[in-house]
C-alpha cells in the first residue's frame, strides 16, 4: 500500500496520529498565507491573460468531481455558441514536452490523463503546461477565436490572474478535521470560500431530495452530481470479443486511480454491484501485469482510468496483443462513465457571470 494511500484512509477517520503533524501545517498556513500577500502587493507578478479566464478548483485535495464538472460546462457552452478552450498544468504529463496542444491522439504519459479525458469527451481546444501563461499562449496562437478559457485545478496558482473562479466542494465527504495540510487535506483553510463562487457536489439522493422543496431555482444551493451512465466496453473498437456486461448483484473488481476512489466504489455498490475495491494513488500508471492479477471476475474502471488503460492497449507490441491471456483481460475490462448535473441556478449564475465580462451565452 502507498504512502498516499494510507495517508488518504487516514484522513478519512480521522486517525489521532495525524496530530502529530499540526506544527507542520502551520508551517504550510503561514507560507500560503505569505506567498498569496506577495502576489496581492505585486511583488510577485503574475499574469493577465488577453481573454477572460474562469479557473476551476478546489481547496481539499483528493477528488471532487472537478473535471466531470469541466466537461459538462465545456459542452453546455459549446452548445451555447461560446467559443472555450481549457488550460491544465498536464499532471502526471511530461513536461519536458510541454506546452504542448491536447488532441484525440495525445498520450496521457504526454499531456496527462485528465486532458485526455477532457478532449476524448468534448473535443473542446486544450493546452497543457505547469506554466498556465505558457499554456494560454500556445491555446491562442492555435485558435485565436476563443472567448473563454477554463483552468483546470489553478485555484492556487496565482501567477495566473482570474476573472471568474468557481471552487468545487464534495458534500459528503466533508472537509474531515478543518486543518491544512497534511494534519487534514485542506490546501486553504476554509475562509477561502468566501472570495468564490462555490458549487456543492451533493449525492443525486440529496439533490433529488431538496427539489422537492420547490424553493425559486434561482435562490437554490449551487449544486452538482454525478450520474452513472451504461457500462461500455473498454476495447469496444479493438475488434476483441467482449464478455457479457456484468449484471446487477454480480461481484467485480472495481479498479480506481482517482483522487477520490471511495466514491467510485460507492456508486458502483449503488448500482447493485458485489465490489471488490482495488484503491490505487491518484494518477496512477496502471501496468497490465497488474491488472492480470485480477483475474474471474470482470473489472470496472472510471473514465479517467480508462484513458491510460487504454493507452497501454495501443502502445502494446502486435504479439503482445494477440496473446491469449491480453485477450482475455481485455475481454473483462468494462468502463462506468458518468455525467456532471448543474442545477439550474449553476447555469443562471455563469450566465450572469459572463455577461459581466461580455460575453453573451445562447439562450435559442
Amino acid at each position: 500500500m502507498s504512502l498516499e494511500t494510507i495517508v488518504t484512509r487516514a484522513w478519512g477517520r480521522q486517525a489521532l496520529w495525524l496530530w502529530l503533524l499540526l506544527p507542520v501545517s502551520w508551517l504550510y498556513g503561514l507560507l500560503i498565507t505569505l506567498r498569496k500577500l506577495l502576489y496581492k502587493t505585486g511583488l510577485l507578478s503574475s499574469y493577465r491573460a488577453p481573454i477572460p479566464v474562469m479557473v476551476i478548483g478546489n481547496i481539499t485535495v483528493g477528488g471532487s468531481g472537478k473535471t466531470p464538472l469541466i466537461i459538462g460546462l465545456v459542452e453546455y457552452l459549446q452548445q451555447h455558441g461560446i467559443s472555450i478552450g481549457v488550460i491544465s498544468r498536464g499532471y502526471g504529463g511530461d513536461s519536458a514536452q510541454m506546452p504542448a496542444l491536447v488532441t484525440k491522439n495525445s498520450l496521457p504519459t504526454v499531456v496527462g490523463d485528465e486532458p485526455s479525458l477532457i478532449v476524448n469527451v468534448s473535443g473542446v481546444p486544450m493546452a497543457v503546461c505547469p506554466n498556465r501563461k505558457h499554456a494560454i499562449e500556445t491555446l491562442l496562437q492555435a485558435h485565436p477565436d476563443l472567448q473563454l478559457i477554463i483552468a483546470d485545478d489553478g485555484l492556487q496558482h496565482y501567477a495566473l490572474q482570474r476573472d471568474i473562479e468557481w471552487i468545487v466542494v464534495d458534500a459528503a465527504r466533508g472537509f474531515g478535521s478543518k486543518q491544512l495540510l497534511p494534519t487534514g487535506f485542506l490546501r486553504e483553510p476554509l475562509s477561502r470560500l468566501k472570495n468564490a463562487t462555490v458549487i456543492y457536489h451533493k449525492k443525486p439522493e440529496q439533490v433529488r431530495s431538496e427539489d422537492k422543496l420547490g424553493s425559486n431555482q434561482r435562490t437554490k444551493q449551487l449544486t452538482m452530481h454525478l450520474l452513472p451512465d451504461v457500462l461500455y466496453p473498454l476495447w469496444a473498437e479493438s475488434g476483441i470479443e467482449q464478455n457479457s456486461a456484468p449484471t446487477t448483484g454480480s461481484q467485480v473488481h472495481a479498479v480506481s486511480g482517482i483522487g477520490y476512489p471511495q466514491r467510485f466504489f460507492n456508486t458502483l455498490a449503488d448500482l447493485g454491484f458485489d465490489v471488490i475495491a482495488h484503491p490505487y494513488p491518484d494518477h496512477y500508471d496502471f501496468s497490465v501485469t497488474e491488472l492480470r492479477q485480477y483475474s474471474e471476475q470482470p473489472i470496472i474502471v472510471t473514465s479517467k482510468d480508462a484513458v491510460k488503460i487504454r493507452a497501454l492497449f495501443l502502445q502494446a507490441e502486435t504479439h503482445q496483443a494477440q496473446t491469449s491471456e491480453w485477450q482475455a483481460l481485455a475481454s473483462r475490462l468494462w468502463v462506468l462513465p458518468v455525467t456532471a448535473v448543474l442545477s439550474e441556478s449553476c447555469y443562471y449564475t455563469l450566465n450572469e457571470q459572463l455577461k459581466t465580462l461580455g460575453i453573451s451565452v445562447d439562450n435559442k
